[in-house]
């Protein structure tokens, strides 16, 4: 059975010309790229130039990034910087909305006495930014807002929520994972002081990942230990996986016009059709405003799990939400946010596209989908009660 993956914003597949430059380290270059030898030097060569490509990628300075883990070590060095940095400082503002990676983190640093604003956003996912603007107070060390949302693709002005931070005295960080690679990021022309991103969210591999430090920004380790990453991230590099993100980032460049086009394109291809041929159906979140491979749909009186299970008989892989929470059988906590109606949000479904996607593969989507929700309807409660009373003309 051919597997047709809608679930990009998970993870991505590692592209072919990414393995390629990452094989060599594994075997013939395995040198420690801190070594004083050359053996080890050509390596430390090879993490510097990947370097140079990420901070491309980013309009960034490369003495400004910092290689981690994950996405969720960067946020962690983020904001626990920041309270660092500013002791006296026990306030954090983020959103409603955010990946558990931010939105854990604070609930832990809650318990420990800080205060956290979570913001609220509007039906659409949309901040509020008055209640941003109304929550920066003098005891605010940090605000954390994302990018870019991983369920919904709703975009943050997080550009100008920086520059109302900085008018303030207050460090801004935005989780970036979703949104690097698929809409253009220029650090030069902003003020935001950190930012996170994950390899495995842009075609690298999972286990490598980069936090961005402005340039003169107070900072404090996270991981402390030798000298690597100019004693800012203890650890020896995981220089594979680095060199593979750097070839990542380059691709990124080269393919985000394809991105913005194509895959806009066939997301929203997907998107229309499904609206039309299913009835009680509704797109989640802003949608004009938000990354161009997501699409997140409810789809009424029926529940997500089932709609994923038997997608996955087609070999159609796509989400319910976050992949860090897909334990749960609480509705996502973004579409509680956003206020979506419960028996919408049991049944919505989270497509997330790549440029490896072809028209066939969401022409098949397309086809398969209303027998699906069709069937599942006949076997909901939900509908037999509510639903068919709704469809039924009066």
């Amino acid at each position: 059975m051919t597997t047709i993956y809608l679930d990009n914003n998970a993870t991505t597949k590692v592209s072919a010309e990414v393995l390629a430059v990452m094989l060599p380290y594994f075997g013939n270059f395995y040198g420690n790229p801190s070594s004083m030898h050359t053996f080890g030097g050509q390596v430390g060569i090879k993490i510097r130039e990947a370097r140079e490509k990420v901070a491309a990628l980013l309009g960034a300075s490369p003495d400004e990034i910092i290689f981690t883990s994950c996405g969720t070590e960067s946020d962690n060095t983020a904001i626990r910087s920041a309270l660092a940095s500013y002791p006296d400082r026990k306030h954090i503002v983020t959103s409603r909305v955010e990946h558990p990676a931010v939105r854990s983190l604070c609930a832990h640093l809650a318990k420990e006495g800080y205060r956290v604003t979570e913001l609220p956003v509007d039906n659409e996912g949309r901040l509020n930014m008055d209640a941003y603007e109304k929550s920066l107070t003098p005891d605010t060390a940090i605000v954390s807002l994302m990018w870019a949302n991983n369920e919904t693709g709703v975009i943050f002005p997080v550009e100008r929520a920086a520059e109302i931070a900085h008018e303030r005295g207050i460090l801004f960080h935005t989780d970036a994972v979703q949104a690097v690679g698929k809409i253009p990021i220029n650090m030069e022309k902003n003020a935001i002081d950190m930012l996170s991103l994950s390899g495995h969210k842009l075609h690298a591999p999972k286990g490598i990942g980069v936090f961005y430090l402005r340039r003169g920004t107070r900072f404090s380790p996270f991981m402390i230990g030798g000298h690597q990453e100019r004693e800012r991230r203890g650890g020896t590099e995981n220089t594979p996986s680095i060199i593979g993100l750097g070839k990542a980032c380059e691709l990124a460049a080269r393919y985000m016009e394809d991105e913005n086009t194509r895959v806009r394109q066939l997301r929203d291809k997907l998107e229309n059709e499904l609206l039309a041929r299913i009835p009680h159906s509704r797109v989640n979140g802003d949608r004009v405003n938000r990354l161009p491979n997501t699409t997140n749909i409810s789809f009424e009186f029926v529940e997500g799990e089932g709609i994923l299970l038997m997608l996955d008989r087609y070999g159609i892989c796509a989400s319910s939400g976050s992949a860090c929470t897909s334990g749960s059988l609480q509705p996502s906590h973004v579409l509680r946010a956003m206020g979506v109606p419960f028996t919408m949000a049991h049944g919505s479904i989270r497509y997330s596209l790549s440029i490896e996607n072809t028209e066939e593969e969401i022409d098949l989507v397309i086809e398969t989908m209303p027998e699906i929700i069709e069937r599942l309807r006949a076997m909901s409660p939900y509908w037999q009660t509510e639903g068919q009373a709704c469809a039924t003309p009066s």
